[in-house]
């Protein structure tokens, strides 16, 4: 008794950590990890605070919601996280990965550089699906998952998948994709998006693959119908087009050098049969550098719209399927964020961004916002990124109703229906909307709606199989 009454304040701490080690050790209770969070716990990325944050074993250069889970790609590595809570979920080694699938059957496509094929992991467990061991590129989008296989140079397969399918849907020859091992996600024909300070150009997630696809092979651009497979062009550009292939149509732009300018004409071609269906003249589609109107950039835009500047000056929105002007700003605005729905627009004064509706180019709403504000668009929110105070908003795209305000540094990383992740260095953190309920994607993500080249409109009930011009069938 003596002796335990003499064991001094050194004493009775060596014996309360010699009995936490023992609980520890024979699994009672084990205090060290709660304790090691606690001295690790960085300050808070947001205010208001996130619903979790997490730091990851590296720089993330993607981030992606695939369900409930976070795939989050860094360099030598992918990791999974959950989107409840940010524990970790599984983590391997891999040099690419990419997300495939909607909501309810997201994969992930994971691959070494200079390594033939890939693996398609299960978002929640990491389990592999299926295995490939020939492919030297994959496209992901949210309702296919594309590769390209090659027995030489000049001989290469694309195939088609459903994101969780074990067979594939079709195969296409094509005379090369490209050289060498291209990854995931090789730039193909198409637009260019408009980019954001502080939002990711990826936060949107995989879309819905387009009804044609433009892989440049050898100079010439070959047009694959995505429903079949079917090669419907194999098309040699003039010394001055560039081709893209949006909208349905595979689109033939010229920039002519004449009188010290240039002189741009856009022709939009029906693949199937070979004919001019629209033209437009005089809209400038940015893919000249003005050094002999040489055109060395695709066209900006998103999915089925084109943006360009009209020859009064004035940004303008084309559908790409039809031609038609779908949205043409008033002087000094600036288009931020376009997709085949809305636009987000700087006022001439710099002031204020609105929101606009591009089937019947009307504004929805308008919000004050600094000068150097970006914007982007995704199918479930609008975000926008300001400065002083540095802040991030994300607002329903049609209504403006605030989802969520952060008073913050991070940057917009992955957008879902029930939130956003948001990061800053190795930190990173979920943020739900707020009381509001989730916004619902469009019933249709494939094209703007407006009426049939005949002057009839599809029902909106129709649009998410085949779009309201039926582009997609």
């Amino acid at each position: 008794m003596c002796g335990v009454k003499g064991l001094g304040v050194r004493g009775w701490l060596l014996l309360g950590l010699i009995t936490v080690v023992v609980l520890a050790a024979t699994g009672v209770w084990n205090p060290f990890p709660t304790m090691w969070d606690w001295v690790d716990r960085s300050e808070p990325i947001s205010q208001p605070d996130v619903v979790w944050q997490q730091r990851v074993g590296g720089t993330p250069k993607s981030v992606t919601i695939a369900g409930d889970a976070v795939i989050v790609e860094q360099r030598t590595r992918v990791e999974a996280r959950s989107l409840a809570t940010g524990a970790q979920l599984w983590e391997r080694k891999a040099d690419w990965a990419a997300v495939a699938g909607g909501d309810r059957d997201p994969v992930v496509a994971v691959g070494k550089l200079l390594v033939k094929g890939y693996e398609l992991l299960d978002p929640a467990t990491g389990v592999v699906r299926r295995r490939d061991d020939q492919a030297v590129a994959v496209w992901t989008y949210r309702n296919l998952l594309l590769d390209a296989r090659c027995a030489e140079a000049t001989d290469c397969t694309l195939s088609a998948w459903e994101p969780r399918g074990t067979r594939p849907l079709w195969t296409a020859f094509l005379p090369g994709v490209h050289s060498g091992l291209l990854a995931d996600n090789p730039e193909l024909l198409g637009t260019r998006r408009l980019g954001a300070p502080r939002i990711d150009g990826g936060a949107a997630g995989p879309e819905d693959v387009p009804p044609l696809l433009g892989f440049p092979v050898d100079g010439r651009v070959h047009v694959v119908d995505t429903a079949t497979g079917r090669v419907l062009q194999n098309v040699q550009p003039g010394r001055e087009e560039r081709l893209a292939v949006i909208g349905g149509r595979l689109l033939r732009i010229t920039a002519t050098s004449r009188d010290g300018s240039c002189y741009f004409s856009i022709s939009g071609v029906d693949p199937a049969t070979g004919r001019e269906a629209w033209r437009r003249t005089g809209v400038n589609l940015r893919t000249a550098d003005y050094a002999g109107c040489v055109q060395r950039e695709d066209p900006q835009g998103a999915r089925n719209v084109l943006l360009g500047v009209a020859p009064d000056g004035r940004e303008a929105v084309l559908d790409g399927y039809d031609g038609r002007l779908l949205l043409v700003g008033a002087d000094g605005e600036k288009l931020l964020a376009v997709d085949d729905r809305y636009a987000l627009v700087r006022s001439a004064d710099k002031r204020s961004i609105l929101g606009r509706e591009l089937s019947v180019d009307h504004t929805r709403w308008t919000r004050p916002a600094g000068g150097k504000s970006g914007a982007a668009l995704t199918p479930y929110a609008a975000v926008i990124a300001e400065e002083k105070p540095s802040r991030l908003i994300a607002v329903d795209p049609r209504t403006g109703r605030e989802l969520v305000v952060l008073r913050t540094s991070a940057n917009a990383l992955a957008v879902g229906p029930n939130g956003m992740i948001i990061g800053e260095g190795r930190e990173i953190g979920y943020v739900r909307w707020g009381a509001a309920a989730a916004v619902p994607p469009p019933p249709d993500q494939g094209a703007v709606p407006g009426p049939n080249p005949d002057g009839t409109y599809q029902p909106p009930s129709d649009q998410g199989s085949c779009g309201p011009k039926k582009e997609l069938c």
